[in-house]
């Protein structure tokens, strides 16, 4: 980030994705500059967990399926390049490969896919202090959704466009980083069998 990107930054010290400032600037921040897609998606979360270990475990992206719904899997390539599966409308899948662009240890990550992408996509995660209250987590992300805006709508009817899903993703890693699990409305099998006798 340049210097007066950092100026900028340090003046807002909500939890708000930069893109979301008010008085602008905040695409510049958050590393959009020549960023890869149309559509822009940015949120942000509280997680009652220090910084190292919310960077460390986002990080392994081999841990990103079990927290983000949509995410079939992430193959890793080599230590800045991933392979990604992810579920899309109508039962389909999309895939990319996607380079880390810039990265700093329990400071940010920032990647683009690679040529060839079904879904051509950049981002950002950053990580941030929040002393007692642990990290803010901020994702920015930009993509381009196949068949553009009616492909954009489509995803969102099936529930999988990208701005339904980061909210919801982020909910989970909060609940998998505080209590080690994610909540979910499906029983067990024995749930079901007392409710059901």
């Amino acid at each position: 980030m340049a210097s007066a990107d950092v100026t900028k930054a340090a003046q807002h010290s909500d939890d708000a994705p930069p893109t979301t400032w008010k008085h602008g600037g905040g695409t510049e921040v958050a590393g959009f500059a020549t960023g890869e897609g149309e559509s822009f998606v940015g949120r942000a979360v509280t997680i009652n967990r220090p910084v190292r270990d919310v960077f460390a475990y986002f990080r392994d992206f081999s841990n990103l399926p079990r927290f983000m719904e949509n995410v079939e899997r992430v193959d890793l390539l080599d230590d800045k390049r991933s392979h990604w599966v992810v579920k899309a409308p109508a039962g389909k899948t999309v895939e990319w490969t996607s380079r880390i662009t810039d990265e700093a240890p329990d400071g940010f990550i920032a990647w683009r896919s690679e040529d060839g992408a079904d879904v051509a996509n950049s981002g950002r995660v950053e990580f941030r202090d929040a002393g007692a209250r642990g990290t803010v987590v901020t994702v920015s992300i930009l993509y381009d959704p196949p068949a553009g805006v009616v492909g954009k709508l489509i995803a969102k009817m099936f529930q999988r466009e990208p701005a339904i899903q980061a909210r919801r993703d982020l909910r989970r890693f909060k609940q998998l980083m505080e209590t080690g699990e994610i909540a979910t409305a499906a029983m067990n099998r024995k749930q079901h069998e007392e409710e059901t006798a």
